[in-house]
């Protein structure tokens, strides 16, 4: 090889990396400080050595079909890419891991190959680190997951029995007022209870990444119907007017997510307002559709808007009353996250609160392409002699239940199994509702009882599905079933008896 200027020979030498020029015959032509430093032979005894001399014995017939393909067709390249247990071997015998860099040159008649080398001991043993890491991440994801399975269902059981077991003691104290009023506190402590913990398996489930959104078309005016009666009870006893803008807009978005938001934010903005108004409305501008928000409640300090979407934090001074557990905002942050949105916020302490939910307009639709997803109807007496069906294999929810709906005068007939469930139902009447929980032992669900008991008396039998996760059953229930009412658990009690209402008179 010709004499490297003195100036591309001083490059060479302080570059960082070990840098070996090699010729056709595999002699070592030059050599840096660096590859003298790496292999721990002086740069005159690597010059004139083949290369093979670096490379494990092992390695050197593969070494050489490597090196015969790469001289037909050169170019700049890693060598053996492909090959994962690429070593090159020291003066002392030692080996090590080696990341090779190829790149062809020629002069005159003569072809030369660079060789960039490093030592990937350490970038290997990071790699594997992080792998281990994955994996770690990985089992722990599907703990979680198997976790919150097991805790939607499983937690939610004994409150299930609290709550029923606490509405038959308001039906037998309700002409003792003493008695009724530390029964209606117990209620208030179970509904406390039940808020946390569907806060904190929401906040969970939202930060574990195991929900998916589901965009399909939906009304605005059908999501603000929704949350009118879900909160024009509360508000009415506070004395607010409540106000939802009239709209007729289409929104692509999930709707049970985008029902969440919702519900938080006018949750919290009704529960820190005594007075005037909460409102609900909306606008468009050029990039996003905004729903807004706003209440005349008692507003948040400067200094803490900064931490209202942090988990448990909560606005309230100090020395007021806890009004929840400080998840609702956290919530908000993360489903707005999951499904693009934005969230600003303005307040004043003192003079309200405004929050501002920006959409990205793309996902406003034409009105035609939504369908209506609730339909008003008359609320129908319940019917004489209706009676119910109740599959429920945990022993104190089967047992409260049952003790609930006889003092609400509805005769009740419970199975443990499915098989015990199907002969009680041989005889059922047109207007008996079969109630069940969707997680049953053994291989069945709930909804394959229905189903099957739909096949065998060839009609669409009233059913009432129950479910700790309601929002995970909707989304394996992907269609809409007829005569059938899906409820969370550990079921509103009034919702229960107005299911069996509707259902029974249809």
């Amino acid at each position: 090889m010709r004499e490297i200027s003195a100036i591309a020979q001083k490059l060479l030498q302080l570059t960082p990396d070990a840098l070996l020029v090699v010729d056709e015959q595999g002699i070592i032509q030059f050599s840096n400080e660096a590859a003298s430093n790496l292999f721990g032979y002086t740069i005159e005894r690597l010059i004139g050595r083949p290369i093979m001399l670096l490379i494990p014995e092992r390695f050197h017939i593969r070494h050489a079909a490597h090196v015969s393909s790469y001289l037909r067709e050169p170019s700049n390249r890693e060598m053996g890419s492909r090959i994962t247990d690429l070593f090159a071997q020291r003066f002392d015998g030692s080996e090590f891991p080696a990341g090779i860099r190829l790149a062809p040159f020629q002069d005159g008649e003569e072809r030369f190959v660079a060789a960039s080398i490093r030592d990937m001991t350490e970038h290997f043993s990071i790699s594997d680190a992080l792998i281990g890491a994955r994996e770690v991440a990985d089992r722990a994801n599907r703990a979680k997951s198997r976790f919150l399975a097991t805790a939607s269902h499983d937690l939610r059981q004994p409150l299930q029995a609290i709550r029923m077991l606490n509405a038959s003691m308001q039906n037998l104290t309700k002409h003792a007022p003493d008695l009724n009023d530390l029964v209606c506190r117990q209620e208030q402590a179970i509904d406390s209870a039940t808020r946390l913990l569907n806060a904190l398996l929401d906040i969970s489930r939202l930060e574990s990444g195991t929900v998916e959104p589901e965009l399909t078309a939906v009304k605005l005016a059908d999501v603000f119907s929704d949350l009118e009666g879900e909160f024009e009870a509360s508000a009415a006893m506070k004395n607010l007017q409540l106000g939802f803008m009239n709209t007729g807009i289409v929104l692509r978005t999930d709707r049970m997510l985008f029902l969440q938001l919702l519900q938080n934010l006018i949750g919290n903005a009704v529960k820190y307002t005594e007075s005037g108004h909460v409102r609900v409305s909306y606008a468009i501008d050029t990039d996003d559709v905004i729903v807004i928000i706003e209440d005349t409640g008692m507003g948040i300090a400067e200094d803490k808007v900064c931490h209202i979407f942090d988990e448990y934090y909560q606005v309230g001074p100090h020395d007021t009353h806890r009004l929840g557990v400080g998840l609702g905002l956290a919530i908000v942050r993360e489903i707005s996250r999951l499904l693009g949105y934005s969230i600003a916020v303005s307040s004043k302490l003192g003079d309200g609160t405004s929050f501002r939910v920006r959409i990205p307009r793309q996902r406003l639709l034409p009105e035609s392409e939504a369908v209506a997803t609730n339909a008003n109807f008359l609320r129908p007496k319940p019917p004489s002699r209706c009676r119910v069906v109740l599959l429920e294999d945990n022993d104190s929810v089967r047992m409260a239940t049952e003790l609930f709906l006889s003092l609400e005068g509805i005769e009740t007939r419970s199975a443990v199994t499915a098989s015990d469930a199907e002969i009680l139902m041989e005889d059922m009447r047109p207007n008996d509702v079969f109630i069940t929980d969707y997680h049953l032992q053994g291989k069945l669900t709930g909804l394959d009882v229905l189903v099957r008991l739909r096949a065998a008396q060839n009609r669409d039998v009233p059913a009432i599905l129950l479910s700790g996760d309601l929002q995970a059953l909707k989304r394996v229930v992907k269609t809409s079933i007829k005569n059938c009412r899906f409820l969370g658990k550990p079921v509103d009690t009034k919702a229960l008896l107005l299911a069996i209402t509707d259902l029974s008179a249809r």
